[in-house]
């Protein structure tokens, strides 16, 4: 092959690493262990030149600026949509709910929150047997051989909330993946994107690129999670129309002690549950809206990254010494499926819940920044005082019975939760028409 060609090659499974002069042999080794190649292929200078050199001949020679900062920025026609200033203007009421239980069981059969089981099953997930929480949780979880180290694995993106508006939309997007990495008990330390949206040739396409940039910018320095790397794909449309804005976040975050990891199932009864943040009514953009009216409008959910922030780091603590025994982010569908979700998977427990709300729909309201934790009963008092946002709202129960009242003591949710777990894992092979 000839420089060109290696150079712009698009092979995959590469990877570049810069490491500390003198330690060369440790990586080769380490790679060769796992019969993996690795070469030496060059150094770092001091003159900001990149030099690549070809059977010792110097091929290419050109400052290393002209590829980074003054790299040259291609600017598109951008133009906000119409709809955009509409949906900010227009006022979204709760959706009318008659049966929560019933709506709570719809939610949990749409594809955007059904069990992916059907999908992951398919594959190895056990990597080398390094896995130590599977997915279906908040993140996947491997650890690190030789320490007590692990790192959490998750991606997120609501393209709903892009579609409203792309740049709150890419805040969330950050935010929730974060959210899904502390859950499991690490620290989020870095992003990777993959960036999808129509044909950016159109002025309204462009702007979406550019205000979701922009929203994935200001939370990645908010969240201290630089994108170290990523890919975009263009032009997705189908007869003119195209797909909502994706910008997908994948993150990946440390934890330091795999005696830290948290899943998002509940662990045992008499257990106490808490909620960490305030439920607003949000359901612009919601599964709620969706189902109930098969289309979405109105303004994105409110993000506060400051207040993002701060909750993560007190829940992140808290789990760090030893208050948490589950933790699960809240999402699509609200409160209510985060709560139901909890309760999968756990071999007969449920849940007691009752909780200060405005009305049934509020369950399923998708206001940001929120978890569902729980803790034993001796460390209640302690998680109070270490999450200020936390409010207690209920308890494991070993009856297998996921029951949700109100304040009053109305009761708006009793189900099983063998048959809602049975519906959310049987979703997905019916729609494919395969066998639950």
């Amino acid at each position: 092959m000839s420089a060109y060609e290696m150079m712009l090659s698009e092979s995959q499974e590469r990877m570049l690493l810069v490491i500390e002069k003198g330690r060369e042999q440790e990586i080769i080794d380490i790679f060769e262990k796992y019969d993996l190649e690795a070469v030496s292929v060059g150094h770092v200078t001091d003159d900001k030149m990149l030099r690549l050199l070809h059977q010792g001949e110097v091929v290419c020679e050109l400052p290393v600026d002209a590829l980074a900062e003054e790299a040259p920025v291609y600017h598109k026609p951008s133009s906000e949509p119409a709809y955009y200033r509409e949906f900010l203007e227009t006022k979204v009421d709760a959706p009318a709910i008659t049966d929560a239980a019933d709506t709570l069981k719809q939610l949990l059969q749409q594809p955007t929150i059904a069990s992916k089981e059907w999908v992951y099953d398919q594959y190895d997930y056990m990597v080398r047997t390094n896995t130590v929480v599977a997915p279906g949780s908040d993140a996947g979880v491997l650890r690190i051989r030789g320490t007590k180290k692990a790192l959490a694995m998750t991606t997120d993106c609501n393209a709903r909330y892009l579609y409203l508006d792309p740049e709150v939309g890419g805040k969330i997007a950050v935010a929730e993946a974060a959210r899904n990495i502390v859950c499991s008990g690490a620290r989020p330390l870095a992003v990777t994107d993959n960036l999808n949206f129509g044909n950016p040739e159109k002025p309204e396409i462009f702007w979406q690129i550019e205000k979701s940039a922009d929203g994935i910018s200001e939370a990645c320095r908010k969240l201290s999670t630089p994108v170290i790397g990523g890919n975009v794909s263009l032009y997705n449309e189908s007869n003119g129309t195209a797909i909502y804005p994706t910008p997908v976040i994948g993150m990946v975050g440390l934890v330091e002690d795999i005696a830290h990891i948290t899943t998002q199932s509940f662990q045992q009864a008499g257990d106490v549950i808490f909620i960490i943040g305030e439920t607003k009514e949000e359901f612009a953009g919601s599964e709620l809206q969706k189902m109930t009216e098969g289309r979405i409008y109105g303004k994105a959910p409110e993000i506060d990254l400051d207040v993002e922030l701060t909750r993560q780091e007190a829940l992140l603590a808290a789990i760090q010494n030893g208050l948490v025994q589950s933790a699960h982010d809240v999402s699509e569908g609200g409160l209510g499926v985060a709560l139901a979700e909890s309760t999968f998977g756990t071999d007969g427990l449920g849940a007691h819940i009752q909780i200060d709300l405005n009305s049934e729909a509020s369950l399923f309201s998708e206001t940001q920044s929120r978890f569902v934790v729980t803790v034993k009963p001796e460390h209640r008092e302690a998680f109070a005082a270490a999450v200020k946002d936390a409010k207690e709202v209920g308890t494991v129960t070993n009856d297998g019975v996921f029951t949700v009242k109100n304040q009053e003591g109305q009761q708006w949710i009793h189900a099983a939760v063998n048959e809602l777990e049975r519906a959310w894992k049987g979703a997905i092979p019916c729609l494919l028409k395969s066998e639950a």
